[in-house]
């Protein structure tokens, strides 16, 4: 279990995959209880081990997990933020991630983005932008790790 905790830990006993709280009390073998996931479905790929919800990490299987985008923001075509996360991982820079009708609508797209990669993905520090463009405001997060 030595483990299991470590990571739970360091991941304040949070899924990565849909960002609720895990309860430590659960049982592994409950579908909400605790387990330990790789973020990836490739085994010889070096990442950190985080934690999961048993159910989310069997959900996601040998497949890419997906990280859902609230329904409560008005994203038009919204990037996978796993896909992203793996590029500016690799390259830093910025990436656009998606659009939105209003400025309202992409500063809170914005905030929750850089909240979420601060758990999605802790050791990249990232920053969102907004430009205008096309009478559409850009989401754009960006990093400087190259």
């Amino acid at each position: 279990m030595s483990l299991l905790d470590d990571v739970a830990e360091h991941d304040a006993w949070r899924c990565w995959v849909c960002d609720e709280p895990v309860d430590p009390d659960k049982s592994v073998n409950d579908p909400r209880g605790p387990s330990v996931d790789s973020r990836t479905a490739d085994r010889k790929a070096k990442v950190p081990e985080r934690l999961a919800h048993r159910a989310c990490n069997t959900r996601k299987g040998a497949v890419k997990a997906v990280i859902a985008w609230p329904d409560r923001l008005y994203v038009v075509e919204p990037a996978p933020l796993i896909t992203v996360a793996g590029r500016l991982e690799r390259k830093g820079g910025r990436e656009i991630v998606g659009r939105c009708p209003t400025r309202k609508d992409a500063q809170e797209a914005a905030d929750w983005l850089v909240d979420r990669f601060s758990r999605l993905v802790p050791g990249l520090p990232v920053t969102a932008d907004i430009e205008t463009g096309g009478g559409q405001f850009l989401l754009i997060l960006a990093t400087n790790r190259r």
